[in-house]
């Protein structure tokens, strides 16, 4: 078998891979990390069987990419900073208040968003290892927010080129931390310490890799278009996100135990749909930073590859 001789799969024609033949707890040779690093840019969202990944092995695979992200607002194991906790029974709810008063329950991740978002550098990509799932559910949707952007009028990409959003971690953070105080995250560089993350990027940023341009906004973090009213604010982020969670640009995988998914943060958004309630479903999950949103307007391909 030579270095590289992991199979790909295609998910679906715009997105999505399932690679086979590969061990992720054995550390990754220059060969197998650039193949996986160009088939993470090709496909967007790499998928892996029946993996064994300890903490240790979780966070080395990470940090073969790039420097890991520790979250703003979410605690790590002891000793593990920078791995984040996926878990949820029959007690998770975000808002049991709102349980109570009958309204549907809701996890982390329940909404289409991109990680992080709001963060001025967010993460390039994220790597989730599921050791328990629930017998029939709990399916994570992935949207290509590059194909997502290919599919819009020249005319309405040219008009989206020159905008800005506002990205916050508020409405968010809030919805999990409750009445909890904030973490003070200023040691990780975030301004402030204790507050919400918040930054400002481009609608359309480019690929620092593969120079696609990708449609930039998000229901979990998107607050405002900078250059907008409110009114017309609302309505057009709205008309973005109706347009990027269109099934046509998405993969839908489905977990079993010890499933690992690597998504490309930049040209994607993910959604776990929480409808295995009230299974258990565990997980960890790394998170691989990343630099600032930019936008080239005649963006070449890159050949540099951080983390190598």
């Amino acid at each position: 078998m030579s270095q590289t001789s992991f199979s790909l799969t295609p998910a679906t024609p715009i997105i999505g891979a399932f690679v086979e033949g590969i061990d992720l707890s054995a550390e990754l040779d220059q060969h197998k990390y650039l193949a996986l690093r160009e088939a993470l840019n090709r496909y967007q969202v790499l998928f892996f069987r029946d993996q064994q990944l300890s903490r240790e092995r979780h966070v080395a695979l990470g940090r073969r990419f790039g420097e890991l992200h520790i979250h703003p607002h979410v605690v790590g194991p002891e000793g593990h900073p920078e791995i984040m906790p996926i878990a949820a029974d029959e007690n998770s709810s975000l808002d049991d208040r709102a349980v109570q008063r009958g309204e549907k329950r809701s996890v982390t991740g329940d909404r289409w968003h991109s990680d992080v978002s709001c963060d001025e550098e967010p993460p390039l990509g994220s790597i989730l290892y599921l050791t328990k799932t629930p017998p029939v559910g709990g399916d994570t949707l992935f949207a290509s927010a590059a194909a997502a952007f290919d599919a819009l009028s020249p005319a309405f990409q040219r008009f989206l080129e020159g905008l800005t959003a506002e990205h916050s971690g508020e409405s968010t953070y809030r919805r999990r931390q409750g009445n909890k105080p904030l973490l003070d995250r200023s040691a990780q560089g975030y301004r402030n310490g204790t507050d919400y993350p918040r930054a400002v990027h481009p609608v359309v940023r480019t690929h620092p890799e593969t120079g696609r341009k990708i449609l930039f906004v998000n229901r979990g973090f998107t607050h405002a278009i900078q250059e907008l009213s409110l009114d017309e604010s609302r309505d057009l982020l709205e008309l973005l996100y109706r347009h990027l969670e269109r099934p046509e640009f998405q993969v839908r995988f489905q977990w079993r135990p010890n499933s690992v998914a690597f998504w490309d943060n930049r040209s994607t958004q993910h959604l776990a749909i929480y409808d295995y309630h009230p299974h258990p479903r565990y997980g960890e999950r790394v998170t691989i930073k990343g630099d600032r949103p930019f936008l080239h307007l005649h963006a070449e391909l890159s050949t540099s590859h951080a983390g190598a």
